[in-house]
């Protein structure tokens, strides 16, 4: 395990992020993909410790990579449903948390569909003055740090699966293509990956990606650059994220059809040509099969690493979970 001078005790955006928390993140996640690769798949680090799950939002993916990722660490598990909790009483969500802390809970994994819920909880567990740490796992349109760093992480590795640092980014060009404006993934996305010196292209309809995203990423070490036609996003890129539709946020008819999206902006196999020979795809899923991207694109293993993003969830949420409950004294 790598050594580490970490302080941070919430993780509630990658905004602030230093590439050195960027990297002991990375390596921390590194060693524990290898512990996952062992016959037995535990170890003690946060035995005794409770962590929280407090889904108000339905998640498949996220939800079970955290729990997963809390077991493999010996930590104690409680799992949240707003259908069947309280919350259909009339208890508000700082009762609720307050309510798992009262049970000892150590890490609270916070997701809701309003942004600045995780924060809120953070705040008032500071202000309670106990040592209670919180994790954002998506917030509104606001961030999803820990996708921001598997997303990372499944691109460093493949760089240098033994070593995988911020800088093997720098001079990449990167593209992240679709629904931008409701996705808290590419506002995580754009943060770390600005961070690393790497070419960032944003493609997206003008009804999905607004100007404002042109000030994102100012003042850090990459280049970001907005386009509302696909081909110079695409250009020579060594990696494409390609983003899903998120129909339930959207308030206003802001495409023609799914069709013609698909044929503007889905990321086909003919697309690709125009990128580098060895280009890699990824989705934080859940896939539209179809919209965002070729169903036979995402399960070609040549390009997809969209399976790969779901295994290293697990491994960078160990990482978060260890980094966060062995700083909490």
């Amino acid at each position: 395990m790598p050594t580490t001078d970490w302080t941070r005790h919430h993780v509630l955006s990658l905004a602030d992020f230093t590439s050195a928390e960027y990297d002991t993140v990375l390596q921390t996640a590194a060693s524990f993909r290898e512990v996952l690769s062992r016959r037995t798949k535990k170890v003690p680090t946060l035995q005794g410790q409770v962590v929280a799950n407090l889904f108000f939002e339905p998640s498949t993916r996220t939800r079970s990579s955290f729990e997963l990722a809390a077991k493999r660490l010996s930590a104690d598990t409680l799992n949240f449903a707003s259908a069947s909790s309280s919350m259909t009483k009339g208890e508000t969500i700082l009762d609720t948390a307050k309510t798992y802390l009262a049970m000892g809970t150590d890490i609270m994994v916070i997701r809701h569909k309003e942004a600045g819920v995780p924060n809120a909880i953070a705040q008032e567990m500071d202000r309670l003055g106990v040592r209670v740490s919180v994790l954002n796992a998506g917030d509104g349109q606001h961030e999803h740090p820990s996708q921001g760093l598997l997303d990372l992480f499944t691109i460093c590795t493949l760089l240098d699966p033994d070593y995988p640092r911020l800088e093997l980014l720098k001079d990449k060009k990167i593209a992240i293509v679709g629904d931008i404006l409701h996705s808290r993934v590419a506002r995580s996305n754009i943060w770390s990956i600005s961070a690393s010196g790497a070419e960032l292209h944003l493609a997206a309809p003008p009804t999905l990606l607004p100007k404002l995203f042109a000030d994102f990423g100012k003042d850090r070490p990459g280049k970001l650059f907005v386009h509302w036609q696909l081909e110079p996003a695409l250009k020579d890129a060594d990696f494409v994220m390609t983003l899903r539709l998120q129909k339930e946020r959207m308030t206003a008819h802001l495409l023609p059809s799914l069709r013609e999206y698909h044929q503007m902006f889905g990321i086909t196999r003919s697309k690709l040509q125009l990128c580098k020979p060895n280009v890699k795809v990824l989705h934080p899923g859940p896939v539209n099969r179809g919209v965002e991207i070729s169903s036979d694109l995402m399960d070609d293993q040549e390009f997809s690493l969209i399976q790969t993003q779901v295994t290293s969830g697990v491994a960078v949420r160990m990482a978060l979970l260890y980094l966060i409950g062995t700083s909490r004294a």
